[in-house]
């Protein structure tokens, strides 16, 4: 049997090279499988209910794919965080184990998401995903609940999810670029639809000079 001999003695030293070469075990070791597993979890839960509220509140033939929010940009977005999660994993995999870190953006990621929920949920049809520039009937200026709190409760949430996703992952790099990008998406999306809200409602002067927006640095 010495051809069966040499033949798994190659295949040992080739998992011992594999092994000493990140490869398979590094990318499915504890910390990466549990860190990209809750990664995985968030972002379908985020999406599927996202589309599922859509479904309840507008009915199945008033909603697109639209509403599971996912653009060209988002997706870009994603592979280049699992890319920088996977290149860190192989340079510098310590940096994946400050678990503190890691747990407090998985706690981040359920409070952004249950702020979100409780957005969509307490404006019910008057949550849209798209900003509206003409007034519908169903359209009506909500101020109780969580907008009692904040203005945008909904960007609110997907700002601290969208971090805390990052964060969770120890993604310096992610988490420096989904801040920024993400604020500045808001920053201009904010004054943008409440011109709108302001012609559409005469008291949402009031109700803007009396409730933070919910995004830091955004009136």
């Amino acid at each position: 049997m010495p051809f069966l001999t040499t033949h798994i003695n190659t295949q040992v030293a080739a998992f011992q090279l594999m092994d000493d070469n990140f490869s398979f075990s590094e990318l499915f070791s504890h910390t990466a499988s549990r860190q990209l597993s809750q990664m995985f979890f968030a972002v379908l839960l985020f999406h599927g209910s996202e589309y599922l509220l859509a479904i309840i509140f507008h009915g199945k033939s008033n909603v697109t794919l639209k509403s599971l929010l996912i653009s060209q940009q988002y997706i870009l977005a994603m592979i280049l965080s699992i890319l920088e999660y996977l290149l860190e994993l192989y340079f510098f995999p310590e940096l994946k184990e400050h678990w503190w870190i890691s747990n407090f953006g998985l706690l981040m990621v359920v409070v952004g998401e249950v702020i979100r929920k409780l957005a969509i949920i307490t404006a019910g049809r008057a949550f849209t995903h798209l900003i509206q520039r003409y007034h519908e009937e169903h359209h009506k200026l909500v101020t109780h609940g969580v907008y009692s709190i904040v203005r945008h409760p909904g960007y609110t949430g997907f700002l601290i999810w969208s971090v805390a996703t990052q964060v969770m992952l120890c993604n310096p790099v992610s988490t420096v670029a989904f801040t920024v990008v993400v604020w500045n998406f808001f920053h201009r999306r904010i004054p943008y639809e409440e011109y709108f809200l302001r012609q559409f409602f005469g008291e949402y002067e009031e109700f803007a000079k009396r409730v933070p927006s919910g995004i830091p640095f955004v009136k």
